[in-house]
């Protein structure tokens, strides 16, 4: 689920900003960012963060800021041995032997260690990032919660759609059956106007067509898969996977439904309309699938 977090804290002389930034994502795509030799406490972010968010691609960010005076180490052997082979190279090329300092100090090795904490200062530290990130996670929780309700609400909104149509669909099913065996019948009759037919054996086989086409039985587990969700979103916190199976199921039944349905008929074909549309919204409410943990 979409959503943005930052928490800061301060202590020891260290100032930190933890960030957190979700996007949809149907798995738990966890990226964790941390300045130059704070990487040991990688693991141990990833563990909280994995305990309070189950799907989505997540970002952590950690920025760490010294609060007090930074002294600057200078390796002045080093250094010096730079500014003598530049000197060199300049009489060498007949130039003017000027050396600049600022870059100088840019030279690898030259500032030794500036900035980098050690070992002992990280896992000191180690207390005050964990209380952050739980500071930035509690935070994105109440933004995804607030999402997550108005993301429900819409969700309720496709699923009594759903229900309208299924309803309206049931109804039409029922008058199908006979309907379908009397104009088999018409049909064969015009077909063998002049031979004898078994009125007994014409009827089993237009009963078995019809039953051929009966949706009743998918129309019954559409119905029953609405009320499962409706129930999973009012009751289990981390229904995703198990709403996915569902959504999964409701197309089958909706496909089913299009497949089995006579289609030159008008009330054939209102039904593969209505169908059409069930379909539609469980396209829309899969979509919508990819916000739910």
């Amino acid at each position: 689920m979409t959503g943005y977090a930052q928490a800061r804290a301060e202590e020891n002389g260290l100032a930190l900003r933890v960030s957190i930034r979700s996007v949809n994502h149907r798995f738990l795509d966890l990226h964790v960012r941390l300045p130059e030799g704070w990487e040991p406490l990688e693991p141990r972010l990833r563990a909280r963060v994995r305990q309070q968010v189950r799907r989505g691609h997540v970002d952590v960010m950690l920025r760490v800021e010294p609060t007090g005076a930074v002294a600057v180490q200078v390796n002045h052997a080093l250094a010096s041995a730079y500014a003598r082979a530049a000197q060199d190279l300049s009489r060498e090329f007949g130039t003017a032997p000027d050396v600049d300092f600022v870059a100088l100090m840019r030279l690898p090795g030259v500032v030794a260690g500036a900035g980098l904490p050690s070992e002992e200062d990280v896992e000191r530290a180690s207390a005050l990032v964990g209380r952050c990130l739980d500071d930035a996670l509690a935070r994105l929780d109440e933004m995804r919660s607030t999402e997550g309700a108005a993301l429900a609400a819409e969700m309720r909104g496709r699923l009594q759609k759903i229900a309208a149509h299924a309803e309206k669909i049931g109804e039409m099913a029922e008058t199908l059956r006979p309907d379908y065996a009397r104009k088999l019948n018409e049909r064969l009759a015009d077909l063998l106007q002049n031979t004898a037919i078994d009125s007994a054996r014409l009827a089993q086989e237009a009963a078995l067509l019809a039953e051929r086409s009966d949706i009743s039985e998918e129309v019954a587990r559409l119905r029953s898969h609405l009320k499962q969700f409706d129930t999973l979103l009012d009751s289990d916190p981390e229904a995703g996977k198990k709403l996915d199976f569902l959504l999964q199921e409701m197309q089958r039944e909706s496909n089913t439904m299009l497949s089995k349905t006579p289609g030159t008929e008008s009330r054939g074909l209102a039904i593969t309309d209505l169908a059409l549309e069930v379909k539609a919204e469980i396209e829309r409410l899969r979509e919508q699938m990819q916000n739910v943990e």
